[in-house]
């Protein structure tokens, strides 16, 4: 792909672009550039040089399809190519207006139009809220359609004004796409779409060059490599971020009594989920766990491995969804060399690496019709044949998989072959989600923050009226969601114990309507929490003489932080 006045090869920081432009990601293969597209104007594709993006593929038209931006709405239109364009998978007859996220694949092309902003002088920090929302719309983006994404961790350790002036540093050199989002005081995210292994471990190279009288660490993961959804790619940047802060081994120091089991299994129902665990454990059969997203099914699996006859074989997980269509054959059958393009040398698949222990499948309900065939197959008659070759290879597995689809629905509108159904689905474990199993949110919140306190010699400590509101919630996320929650307090708390006020706005201010009558009373202490935190911001400020960075400081925030509490409260700046 080449492109007018431009190099198509990734950069992770672009220049600048014209204030008044919608942009538009155009990926081929692994390059990808960022155009920008002004109000009134047009982009043509094709392979003709005078196109404003050229592609040089034989499935693309000399001109093959035009984008055009008219008050801020863009429209695609094929110009009469060959092979036709498509929007989300399915080919378009006339004009289409794009909403931001739209896929466009022109010939081998993906293009996709970025969200649209009021323009503003200064790009700004963006807060926890808006990181966590846009990090879940582009891992889910970068699972749907199979693209790179990656995040960097960033920890900033020095005087207010150095931290500033780097912050400002980044801001001005980041791409339109890029999110730079404050994490927790001196620790910042940076959230890099379309960026992979290479580019994003470039970055965090980049982003540590600081100037004298500032220390920065950093810590990075991408997806697909690293995670195959958001709190993954969290979790995963921020523990290579911890070990970048130290290079002391860690010592596990165990959690209260609750804690000392592998498994956290209050409430009756999960209970019930392990005594059934246990009890397949103990055979062959397949196993189906079945329940919403992050409710815990991989540590379902897990304890069914563990439990069986086959624990001292392998267990080897296989996130279906992860994968693109093309290559999930070869992930679980293997390979022969020469095979496809790249394949420059015999590979196992993961039913081999599995044999003789447990291979888990999880969102067995994304895989693709072709695929369901060949599984069926594998497990019918044990044995698999690698893409390429002919010679059948005798394998021994015990499956397990799950999901958060209903697959009798699925079923019975045909999206999933019934007999692979009853194969996979011989003793299914049905798993409740947590807002079903309230009684186990402290445990599981205090065992989240043993695991992932920076000092494992000083566990912190969750105040009661944070446990209350945690119980309040209701968890769409489910555990996931929950540990996830639990890492940005810790973050904010700095070591300390978990307040209220550490936890998410949607999270600390949850309805009264939405709580349980038992829970009246907290509520009434997270308003005087409230309270309490407007005078002390009041306080510091007075006393600061409405300095905002020596006020912060005094509070133990940082800046960022402090501007959004006076925004909260509606304090105004006091005049200068």
């Amino acid at each position: 792909m080449t492109e007018n006045n431009t190099t198509s090869s990734f950069t992770a920081y672009g220049g600048r672009d014209p204030a008044n432009a919608r942009h538009v990601l155009v990926c081929v293969a692994d390059t990808s550039r960022v155009v920008p597209l002004l109000d009134g104007g047009e982009l043509v594709f094709g392979r003709h040089p005078a196109c404003s993006v050229v592609i040089d593929h034989d499935g693309v038209s000399r001109r093959h399809a035009r984008l055009t931006c008219r008050d801020a709405e863009v429209t695609v239109e094929d110009l009469g190519s060959r092979n036709g364009t498509l929007v989300n998978g399915t080919e378009i007859p006339g004009p289409r207006r794009l909403k931001a996220g739209d896929i466009v694949e022109i010939g081998p092309a993906t293009v996709v139009v970025a969200a649209h902003t009021p323009t503003r002088t200064t790009r700004q920090v963006a807060t926890m809220g808006e990181l966590e929302e846009r990090l879940d719309i582009e891992a889910d983006r970068a699972v749907r359609y199979h693209r790179r994404l990656g995040l960097v961790m960033l920890r900033l350790d020095g005087s207010s004004e150095h931290v500033h002036a780097h912050v400002h540093l980044l801001v001005s050199q980041l791409r339109k796409m890029d999110v730079l989002a404050e994490y927790g005081p001196n620790e910042l995210a940076l959230l890099l779409p379309e960026a992979g292994p290479s580019a994003v471990a470039a970055v965090a190279g980049r982003v540590c060059q600081v100037a004298a009288g500032l220390v920065a660490v950093a810590g990075a993961a991408t997806i697909p490599e690293d995670a195959s959804h958001a709190g993954e790619l969290v979790s995963v940047a921020r523990e290579r971020l911890r070990g970048a802060r130290s290079t002391e081994p860690r010592r596990r120091v165990e959690p209260p009594h609750v804690l000392d089991a592998d498994i956290v299994a209050v409430d009756p129902q999960m209970k019930q989920v392990f005594h059934l665990a246990a009890r397949a454990a103990s055979s062959s059969i397949s196993v189906l766990v079945i329940g919403e997203t992050g409710t815990g099914k991989e540590v379902v699996a897990e304890a069914i491995h563990r439990l069986g006859p086959r624990a001292r074989g392998p267990l080897v997980k296989l996130n279906c969804a992860s994968l693109p269509d093309n290559l999930i054959e070869a992930t679980l059958f293997g390979h022969d060399k020469g095979a496809f393009t790249g394949a420059h040398a015999t590979k196992r698949g993961f039913f081999e690496e599995a044999s003789g222990g447990t291979l888990f499948l999880d969102e067995i309900g994304e895989l693709p019709a072709s695929s369901q065939v060949k599984l069926l197959r594998a497990l019918e008659s044990k044995t698999i044949v690698r893409v390429g070759g002919t010679k059948e290879i005798p394998v021994d597995v015990r499956l397990v998989c799950a999901t958060n689809r209903d697959l009798e629905l699925e079923v019975s509108r045909g999206r999933f072959r019934a007999d692979l159904f009853f194969r996979i689905g011989a003793f299914v474990i049905p798993l409740p989600p947590l807002r079903e199993r309230r009684i186990e949110i402290a445990p599981l919140a205090h065992r989240f923050a043993h695991e992932l306190a920076t000092d494992p010699s000083a566990p912190p400590t969750i105040a009661a009226e944070t446990i209350e509101a945690l119980r309040a919630y209701d968890w769409p996320g489910n555990v996931r969601e929950l540990r996830n929650v639990i890492e940005r307090a810790l973050v904010l708390a700095d070591g300390a114990t978990i307040h209220p006020h550490h936890l998410p706005d949607h999270i600390y201010q949850t309805p009264t309507s939405q709580l349980a009558p038992t829970l009246g009373r907290a509520l009434n202490v997270r308003q005087r929490v409230a309270e309490m935190e407007r005078d002390a911001v009041i306080t510091a400020l007075e006393a600061t003489h409405g300095n905002q960075t020596q006020a912060a400081r005094k509070l133990g925030i940082s800046r960022y932080a402090l501007i959004r509490l006076m925004d909260k409260h509606d304090l105004k700046p006091s005049p200068r």
